[in-house]
């Protein structure tokens, strides 16, 4: 255990591990965060952990503790239901801490998802945050560093700790803005959402094609192909812990599933396959591919219909994002957060009956928030017009206004 600062440790044992563990024990709260090296391996390596609480804040060495113990006790006061974690924009951290855990970390508090509910804007960057809530602005002079390196120095395990000491003071501020505005329910729905999609994504690869660019421009049995392909690369990955594209570029994928050769000569004439590739992989993407093949159409991925909106169409598209700008700048949120350009053509388009639409904004806070006025607006039921005097948009019902 290296001291940096008063109360502020550089950990590289099991008996500091175990140390810190013991002040972190009553901790109701704890802020925590990462460094890691993801470029090589499927799995990102994980390097740093970084945790601090009243009183006291460390950098943990994984590697080094790792190596002489599997840190049971620290995964099992991380997963201590009675423990707040804060991150801020935590999804891949949670996503580590899942895979060495054997969990997800419950329950958690992302800052930036928080920082969006009460106006700090979407995506609020780390540094950008702390400088608007503490005005404290962060030292970003090792924001690439290559932290699988030893010896850190003692600069860079200050600007690791920097991403903690700093979220618990945030996490109070945007606690009581929630409170003070009437949000901390919609905070921990969305909080909720992202749990959900944590566990989806890592139970279940066959649903990776549809983060593919291109997918939903395949006909529905290409799209089936594609998904299995993107399933079966997902466990190649896994098996040679190396990224997705080490093994097949997502512009292969989507090219195979297009053109599904059926042997390996024709394998070898498509563009961007590699001998090595076919040498290695092609008879396990042949089988893939004719597997896929043989699926029956009812287990064909639904794919969103591939249409330019008619022009009518597009100026109603129009007039529900000026309706939700305006509602959300009212609201001091961001709107990025309340809908999606999608979520709005798929309102327009109405496919299916409202209640059975499953988009966001038609759920929880966000239709109580604007989803109900953008019903009205479809239905007629409200009128919206620019005040010329405030330049802004009014709404009224028909029968007021």
């Amino acid at each position: 255990m290296a001291t940096l600062e008063p109360e502020q440790t550089f950990i590289t044992s099991d008996d500091a591990l175990d140390a810190l563990c013991d002040q972190l024990l009553n901790s109701s709260v704890i802020a925590i965060d990462t460094e890691f090296m993801g470029e090589e391996h499927f799995i990102p390596r994980l390097e740093l952990i970084q945790v601090a609480a009243e009183g006291v804040a460390a950098v943990i060495d994984f590697p080094a503790v790792q190596e002489t113990a599997p840190m049971a006790r620290f995964w099992e006061l991380v997963c201590d239901a009675r423990i707040e974690k804060v991150l801020h924009a935590g999804r891949q951290d949670l996503e580590l801490f899942a895979h060495h855990a054997g969990r997800l970390p419950k329950p958690f508090f992302d800052t930036q998802i928080a920082a969006a509910m009460v106006g700090y804007g979407a995506q609020t960057a780390y540094a950008n945050l702390v400088q608007r809530v503490q005005g404290v602005k962060l030292d970003k002079a090792h924001t690439f560093t290559n932290w699988s390196q030893r010896p850190l120095s003692r600069e860079q395990l200050i600007y690791a700790l920097d991403d903690v000491t700093f979220l618990l003071p945030v996490h109070q501020h945007l606690r009581q803005k929630l409170s003070v505005m009437g949000r901390s329910e919609w905070v921990d729905e969305e909080f909720a959402r992202l749990e959900v999609s944590l566990g989806a994504q890592a139970r279940d690869p066959l649903e990776r094609y549809q983060r593919i660019r291109g997918w939903d421009s395949l006909k529905p049995r290409a799209a089936g192909v594609l998904r299995d392909l993107a399933a079966w690369r997902e466990g190649e990955a896994r098996r040679r812990n190396v990224p997705r594209g080490r093994v097949m570029r997502d512009e292969v994928l989507v090219q195979l599933a297009r053109q599904t050769p059926r042997t390996l000569d024709q394998l070898r004439g498509m563009r961007g396959m590699y001998s090595s590739e076919v040498e290695r992989n092609g008879q396990a993407l042949l089988a893939t591919m004719q597997q896929a093949l043989a699926r029956p159409e009812s287990e064909w991925p639904e794919v969103p219909r591939d249409r330019k909106p008619d022009p009518e169409s597009t100026g109603v598209l129009e007039l529900l994002q000026a309706v939700l700008k305006s509602r959300a700048s009212v609201e001091n949120i961001a709107p990025t957060l309340i809908a999606t350009t999608g979520d709005l053509q798929a309102l327009v388009e109405r496919a299916s009956p409202v209640e059975e639409m499953d988009i966001p904004v038609l759920r929880g806070w966000r239709r109580q928030l604007v989803g109900e006025t953008l019903l009205s607006v479809l239905s007629g039921d409200l009128k919206v017009w620019i005040d010329p005097q405030l330049g802004k948009l009014r709404f009224g019902h028909l029968d007021h206004a």
